[in-house]
């Protein structure tokens, strides 16, 4: 099953597109930060916030005052950017070098969590993305909380994946250089805790 690869979702690199539910699922499940493009104004702003997907709907949340917030809850368009870096590709030559990445960008318009059961489920599903279990053992929002949290819902509808595995692709010139070539790893691990 595909996402819809509309116009301004479709990847002009086609050997890197992907567009497979399954991948951009993934993509969304396993990284912990997206950014949210949208435009007040004229002005275009990118915000970096936490987010869960919750079956074919990416939530967000954030202070009901923010302008984050405010703006998606109108309904204008948006545009959410999730990327996994994977490795650091480093060719002889300074111009193929390059990154190995997984990315997703989903289109679309937000709307307003109202429903209470729906806000509470999106909010634990958010708090156990940074720790699985998480919102079973810590206090759940009262409501003067939930009065000063909005959550957001986007529609996985309209998306596209994007990847770039591999090693260098080195042309004739770089390949003689006596450089190293190869690709450098890179992936996000958590630490040992440090108490509060």
């Amino acid at each position: 099953m595909a996402v819809e690869n509309s116009a301004r979702a479709k990847v002009r690199r086609k050997d890197r597109a992907n567009y497979d539910r399954v991948f951009v699922n993934a993509v969304l499940d396993e990284c912990l930060l997206c950014h949210v493009g949208f435009v007040v104004q004229g002005q275009v702003y990118v915000i970096p916030t936490t987010y869960a997907r919750v079956g074919e709907t990416l939530y967000v949340h954030g202070a009901a005052a923010s302008r984050l917030m405010k703006t998606l809850a109108e309904g204008v368009e948006v545009c959410v950017e999730i990327t996994i870096l994977d490795g650091l590709v480093l060719a002889k030559s300074a111009f193929h070098h390059s990154m190995n990445y997984r990315s997703v960008v989903v289109f679309g318009r937000a709307r307003e969590v109202s429903a209470l059961d729906e806000k509470r489920r999106a909010l634990d599903a958010i708090v156990d993305r940074a720790e699985p279990g998480r919102a079973k053992v810590a206090r759940a929002p009262n409501g003067k909380e939930l009065k000063a949290t909005r959550v957001l819902a986007v529609p996985i509808e309209e998306a596209s994946g994007k990847s770039r595995t591999g090693a260098p692709i080195d042309d004739a010139e770089g390949s003689a250089l006596d450089v190293w070539a190869g690709v450098v790893p890179v992936q996000l691990t958590r630490l040992a805790p440090v108490r509060a």
